[in-house]
């Protein structure tokens, strides 16, 4: 939210701030209505990922009630949606984080945008497929688990 309010006082400046940055070519448009269209952007995705964070935060408190309390009225369906709705919004939270990144650089100049999108790609192929990257192998067998005893 502290990013966000930064953002709102910057743009309301843009106008008068964007000829100290005209000067080279190298931070990119800086009319006013191309900087007033960067803030907002970064803006909205920055406040998308307060908003899901949040409400992530909710059903992960949610669903600890729900796992702890104890009693025949709950149902372990309605649990699990529960769980696995707070870390879907949990993701798609961060997502909107990493993606706001580039955005703020945006502010700077194209260049910046280009090497931090091409460093946030490599994080993510990194989070999303990690036995590739560190080498760990995947084993295809399943675990049979007898309770019988």
């Amino acid at each position: 939210m502290l990013i966000t309010t930064a953002l709102a006082a910057l743009a309301n400046n843009a106008y008068k701030a964007s000829d100290l940055l005209a000067t080279t070519q190298f931070f990119g448009s800086q009319t006013g209505r191309i900087v007033v269209l960067k803030y907002g952007s970064a803006l909205v995705f920055l406040l998308t990922s307060f908003l899901c964070s949040s409400i992530a935060i909710s059903y992960l408190v949610d669903a600890n009630f729900l796992i702890n309390a104890s009693g025949e009225f709950l149902s372990r369906g309605h649990t699990k949606r529960v769980l696995e709705r707070g870390f879907l919004m949990g993701v798609v939270g961060s997502r909107m984080l990493c993606i706001s990144l580039p955005l703020l650089l945006w502010l700077i100049g194209p260049v910046f945008v280009l090497i931090s999108s091409l460093v946030m790609v490599w994080i993510l192929y990194g989070l999303d497929y990690a036995t590739k990257l560190h080498g760990l192998t995947v084993s295809t067998k399943s675990i049979v688990i007898d309770e019988s005893k």
